[in-house]
C-alpha cells in the first residue's frame, strides 16, 4: 500500500506556496520511515521533508517545483 508524502498545512503560517528545493534520495530508492528526503523553502525558510513510511520512493513533484500546503509531492510503496 502507497503511503503519500504530503506538504504539511501546519509547517508554516502564511498561505504561501513552497519550492522543493532538493530531494535527498532518488527516484526508486528504497527509503526508511523518518528518514529526512526532501527539502523545500518558503520566505526563505527551510523545511525538512520526512519520510512517512519505509519502502520504495516515488517522487512526484520534481526540484524546482512550486507547491502549496497539503500537496502530494511523492509516495512511499
Amino acid at each position: 500500500m502507497a503511503t503519500d508524502i504530503i506538504i504539511p498545512t501546519d509547517l508554516w503560517e502564511e498561505d504561501t506556496e513552497a519550492v522543493i528545493t532538493s530531494w535527498l534520495a532518488d527516484d526508486g530508492a528504497e527509503v526508511a520511515e523518518g528518514a529526512l528526503i526532501a527539502e523545500i523553502m518558503t520566505a526563505k525558510v527551510q523545511y525538512e521533508i520526512h519520510a512517512p513510511a519505509s519502502g520504495r520512493l516515488v517522487i512526484v513533484a520534481a526540484q524546482d517545483a512550486v507547491v502549496p500546503k497539503g500537496a502530494v509531492i511523492g509516495r512511499v510503496e
